[in-house]
Order: structure tokens, then C-alpha cells, then sequence
């Protein structure tokens, strides 16, 4: 069984690379869940300010490796079934705790987009929209807070995502297909 990272930046197009990879038998673990759940526990809205301020708090309290030292048991009990795709990699440390505990069972993925694409579809989409405001804000603190850098320059596939929704999943399949 194995563990597939997706990693990029906001907006670059994770969550479909990953559903993609569902599609194909992979149970998905989406890391943002701990957010939205720990948001929806502590009565606040389900907004920019209050995710960030959570994810803040979750990685004061548990170290950089937060979302992946939270997600272990889900991971770990998915891997019983199927091999597993992980929606959003953020931090260096998580991907070392995940490498060192899967090694050669776990690949990273990269999406990338341009922020001006990524802006546009942030600000475009249904369920948590970013204005351009926001979304530089928040590249800027994943960048310098997260230490997200690292798992999108040591990925072993990278994606560019500047076109369609078809022409990604095209992308994702044939990455998928280089890991058989």
C-alpha cells in the first residue's frame, strides 16, 4: 500500500489531483479536516481568519508536524484497505515524519498554478473564497510560517496546472499510472 502527498499552494488544484486519485481506489485524507473540524468544535465560522488562527494553534500545541502527526491514525487505518492520497501536505516536517515512518511507500505530487491563476479560482469558488488580498496573505504565511516550500521542491511528480479541469485529471492519471 501507499501514501501519496499532494502538495502546492492554495488554489493550485490539491483537492481534484486528489480526488482523482479516489477515483482510482485511494482512500483520500484531507489534513484540512482537523481545521474545519476544530473551527466547527470551538463554535466559530468556517472563515480565513478563524482557519488560520487554528491552524496556528494546532501547530503551536503539537509542533510543525501537526497535520500529519493528527492524521496518523486515519492514515494508518485506511492503509489497512487501500493505499491512501493526502489532501494537502502543508509543512517540511510533515513530510519528514511521513517519509521516515512510510519511506518508499510515500510519493509526493506537486501541483503548481500561477498566483494569478490560483487567485482567480480562490475567488471564484463556492466553499471558502479568498479575495486576491487573502490569498497573497495566505501564500505568503503558508510560505514563511509552514515551511512549505520544501515538500513542493523535493516532490517527486510535479503537475503545472494552467489549463482545464480535464487536462489535470489527464495529469494526475499519468502520474498515478508511473506509480504502479
Amino acid at each position: 500500500m501507499k501514501v501519496v502527498a499532494i502538495v502546492g499552494m492554495a488554489g493550485s488544484g490539491k483537492s481534484e489531483v486528489a480526488r482523482a486519485f479516489e477515483k482510482h481506489g485511494f482512500i483520500r485524507i484531507r489534513f484540512g479536516d482537523v481545521t474545519d473540524e476544530e473551527v466547527k468544535k470551538r463554535g466559530l465560522v468556517l472563515n480565513e481568519d478563524n482557519e488560520r488562527r487554528i491552524r496556528e494553534l494546532l501547530r503551536k500545541e503539537h509542533g510543525m508536524a501537526a497535520y500529519a502527526i493528527l492524521n496518523l491514525p486515519r492514515i494508518d487505518a485506511a492503509l489497512k484497505n487501500s493505499s491512501v492520497v493526502v489532501d494537502g501536505l502543508y509543512s517540511w516536517e510533515e513530510y519528514t515524519l511521513l517519509k521516515d515512518r512510510y519511506g518508499d511507500n510515500f510519493t509526493v505530487v506537486a501541483v503548481w498554478a500561477s498566483p494569478e491563476t490560483r487567485y482567480a479560482r480562490l475567488s471564484s469558488r463556492s466553499v471558502r473564497p479568498l479575495t486576491p488580498a487573502e490569498a497573497a496573505g495566505r501564500d505568503r504565511t503558508e510560505i514563511e510560517n509552514t515551511n512549505k516550500g520544501g515538500p513542493i521542491a523535493l516532490a517527486d511528480y510535479t503537475i503545472i496546472n494552467e489549463s482545464s479541469l480535464p487536462d489535470l485529471e489527464k495529469q494526475a492519471n499519468k502520474s498515478l499510472a508511473s506509480l504502479k
